[in-house]
């Protein structure tokens, strides 16, 4: 059927889902608690909204639509408590993280959901290596054409995101050597990575969507893995790079930061985006999975190479006029002090090189995850 027309939105709304890690307090392994967990949040009203995702050891929270920063952090601390407080009567860990330090993906269970069930019989093991971790922000759009453009404006800072939201280091109780090892799970499905190039929604439906249609490849939006998406029918574009955080207060200062950066390119200010844009894309991609804030871009339309924590500092100076417009000034200077000292990614490998211990690891994530230092013993 054809894609649904654009659903325009309130211009610079946005909001956020976060993937979550449930945690066995045995051992620190993954364990498939989400129906129990689900069944136990169903009880009483959940601020925002919660959901499985595609394998049993995993749940989504969303918040609600928000146009400001402090609200969406707010509720996004309000989720939080409520998720601990249910995990802890069934003596569960909730964590974030990109990726699970030790599990192994042939011990997870695939959501009985239909949609989910369809993709392991489709994708095979790769459905259950997709238990890994993201956020994702939404930005509400007036027009496709608008999503579209931002869509394509905001390549040239992907990479940014990438580092900042880095936490995904270990990958089956080896380190990875990658800050974001979780993004080499969502490159092996044959629909990720960019959109088409297209700027007018028109051409978008009637030209390239309708083609995608006919191949009987894709069927809707939901079947593209695209580092940024549209989604029409909530009016927003919807960035996916993103590892999920090990604190909600990290969360909400990504998308206060993407909403900074929305705006500052409606102006039209910069150079449109072009094709050849993408010529530098997938290294900078790789750069930014790899190294993290240590790593090196090449600016798509200069050429010129950029160590990437200078151009995060850089940039989030340049969207604080915009960041005081939008009351966001205290989650940009959050980045930039995360810039400066080290993403999660370092954080997580500090500790096990203090501790030795993966499991150690984990149960530090639990507890940056709770807003506590107060680590609970490894059995």
């Amino acid at each position: 059927m054809p894609l649904e027309a654009f659903s325009p939105s309130q211009p610079l709304t946005f909001g956020v889902e976060l993937e979550l890690q449930l945690v066995s307090l045995s051992d620190f392994d993954l364990t498939a608690a989400a129906p129990d967990l689900l069944h136990l949040l169903k009880r009483k009203p959940f601020p925002g909204n919660v959901t499985p995702e595609i394998t049993e050891s995993m749940i989504e929270i969303n918040s609600s639509v928000h146009s400001s920063y402090g609200p969406l952090l707010d509720e996004l601390r309000e989720i939080r408590d409520t998720l601990v407080a249910a995990g802890d009567m069934l003596n569960i860990g909730i964590a974030g993280g990109g990726t699970h330090p030790f599990q192994h993906w042939s011990e997870q269970k695939i959501s009985s959901k239909p949609r989910y069930e369809y993709l392991s019989q489709l994708y095979g093991y790769l459905a259950k290596q997709f238990t890994v971790f993201g956020q994702h922000v939404h930005i509400g759009c007036a027009s496709g054409d608008d999503a579209l453009y931002l869509l394509h404006a905001l390549n040239r800072y992907l990479p940014h995101f990438i580092a900042l939201s880095s936490s995904s280091p270990f990958v089956q109780g080896v380190d990875s050597g990658f800050d974001s090892a979780r993004l080499n799970s969502v490159f092996a499905f044959p629909m990720s990575g960019r959109a088409p190039f297209v700027l007018g929604w028109q051409e978008f439906t009637e030209v390239y969507f309708a083609k995608m249609e006919r191949t009987n490849i894709i069927k809707s939006m939901k079947d593209f893995y695209w580092d940024l998406r549209p989604k029409p029918e909530y009016g927003t574009i919807e960035l996916r790079v993103c590892d999920t955080p090990l604190t909600v207060e990290r969360a909400a200062a990504l998308a206060a930061y993407l909403q900074a950066l929305c705006r500052h390119l409606l102006q039209r200010s910069e150079e449109p985006p072009v094709e050849d844009d993408y010529l530098v894309y997938t290294y900078n991609r790789f750069q930014a999975c790899r190294f993290g804030l240590e790593g090196a871009i090449t600016h798509p339309k200069t050429y010129a190479n950029l160590p990437l924590r200078e151009d995060i500092l850089a940039t989030l100076e340049k969207m604080m006029p915009h960041a005081e417009a939008l009351g966001s000034v205290e989650a940009l200077q959050h980045l930039a002090e995360a810039a400066r000292d080290g993403s999660d990614a370092a954080r997580l490998r500090r500790h096990y090189e203090r501790d030795g211990s993966v499991a150690g690891m984990v149960n530090a994530a639990i507890q940056q995850f709770r807003g506590e230092r107060r680590m609970r013993p490894v059995r």
